[in-house]
């Protein structure tokens, strides 16, 4: 992907393009805030169907997990987008982004409707998770409603990723807020018959989920058709080029590898304590992950744009604010949800003096190692920001598979060690790929990615 210092690299001059963007936390703070609501309505979402018991809640919960696969694959269209489309603003060259945008939607609906694949074959895909006939009929129910949306949910996430490329994160913060608030409601009353809606059970949650991201993706189109957004709408099908849906997926595919990469956990054979206190532990750990997706999509955003302009100078340099941002905040979370861990782990559901026990340490592990998440998270975005996404994925599977797995089957070849032990080996994965992104983004070798 590397190649000779192509036009977008030329030395600013006095009469270049400014960026749209060019400060780091107004474009950090909005998509933090965005992340945290999704968060939260999510939560919100659960604790409706966890009132038609435990099996719909399971089955629900299977969907779900499932359906967020999704959100990988897509990785390979949006990706692309925020790359192309900050180049293309921080340069001037508005319909160009409007170009960029109109195929990755086009890229992107076709990928969801690849996915409806798998209605068909709901059942079979469910029985992976080994759970009861009496959740898996349910959850596969569910999952074929989720499943249907997901075109219309794959155009709002090329829509979303593209305004962000723009350096507008204002619009899909509102959007979302509103599109969120439905969600809850249409989830609430299709559920239970509320508002005068059909009780519609289990089925309902999916449904309203899936009404709630039709509107999401249908206010952003009806914005741009009325050219109302930051990237002016011009005619339908110019730019409808093979050459340019291949850069955006060659950029893109390799950061869809790497998100849909399965989290391997070398916790077999420690007993179901282990098993519960990880999955509490990263679930308590995750609010830490929110500014690291604020930071990430500022860095993406400032270098691309700043690339676009013609100085790669002021890229390199919101590229390591960026990366001081997101580790000073993702630390400052990180200490207080340690200081924190026992009354988080009771609140998140550990029970049992053991798995109580064993949630407080993994927490306090993981959460040591937050600024060094943090460098994954934000120079990270820096590099795809720059289209360089081939590193971050070679970083991400040597810190996985060389260092921790490495590290944990080394272990238990040679020695006897317990659960914390191998737990210590992630210390290991995300200090190597802090320490390769950190070497990536200083060299500058990502100025002269050819997108």
């Amino acid at each position: 992907m590397s190649g000779p210092a192509g036009p977008d690299d030329d030395p600013a001059g006095p009469d270049a393009p400014q960026p749209t963007a060019e400060r780091v936390w107004p474009l950090a703070w909005p998509t933090m805030v965005a992340m945290a609501l999704n968060s939260s309505v999510g939560v919100v979402d659960f604790l409706i169907v966890g009132q038609l018991g435990a099996e719909a809640l399971a089955a629900a919960g299977v969907a779900h997990q499932l359906h967020f696969m999704l959100f990988g694959v897509l990785a390979a269209v949006t990706t692309g987008t925020v790359a192309l489309v900050a180049r293309a603003c921080g340069g001037g060259r508005f319909a160009e982004a409007d170009r960029v945008l109109r195929v990755s939607c086009a890229l992107g609906a076709a990928l969801g409707a690849i996915t409806w694949i798998v209605l068909p074959l709901a059942d079979r895909v469910v029985s992976v998770f080994g759970v009861e006939p009496a959740v898996a009929g349910p959850a596969a129910h569910y999952l074929r409603i989720l499943f249907s949306f997901n075109p219309i949910l794959a155009v709002e996430l090329v829509l979303m990723s593209g305004l962000r490329g723009a350096g507008d994160v204002r619009t899909p913060l509102w959007i979302g807020a509103g599109v969120n608030v439905v969600n809850v409601v249409l989830n609430y009353g299709l559920v239970f018959g509320a508002f005068g809606l059909p009780e519609l059970g289990l089925a309902g949650s999916a449904l309203g989920t899936g009404i709630a991201l039709t509107i999401g993706m249908l206010v952003p189109l009806a914005l741009w058709w009325r050219d109302l957004l930051v990237i002016p709408r011009g005619r339908w099908l110019d730019g409808f080029e093979r050459e340019r849906a291949r850069r955006i997926l060659r950029i893109g595919l390799p950061t869809a590898v790497e998100q849909t990469i399965w989290q391997m956990r070398v916790i077999a054979g420690y007993g179901t304590e282990a098993v519960s206190a990880y999955l509490i532990g990263v679930r308590i750990l995750s609010f830490s992950f929110v500014p690291g997706i604020g930071f990430a999509t500022a860095a993406s955003t400032l270098v691309g744009q700043h690339l676009g302009a013609g100085r790669p100078d002021e890229a390199t340099r919101f590229g390591w604010r960026s990366n001081l941002g997101a580790m000073v905040v993702m630390g400052c979370v990180g200490l207080l949800i340690v200081v924190n861990a026992r009354a988080l782990a009771g609140l998140f559901g550990a029970a049992g003096p053991a798995t109580v026990d064993l949630t407080v340490s993994f927490v306090h592990i993981l959460g040591a190692v937050q600024p060094l998440m943090a460098v994954e998270f934000a120079l990270g975005g820096a590099l795809r920001g720059a289209g360089d996404t081939r590193f971050p994925l070679f970083a991400i599977l040597t810190g996985l598979f060389v260092f921790r797995l490495g590290s944990a089957f080394t272990l238990q070849a040679f020695f006897d060690p317990t659960v914390i032990q191998i737990w210590l080996c992630l210390v290991s994965d995300y200090a190597v790929k802090a320490l390769m992104l950190a070497w990536r983004f200083g060299s500058g070798r990502w100025k002269r990615v050819r997108v």
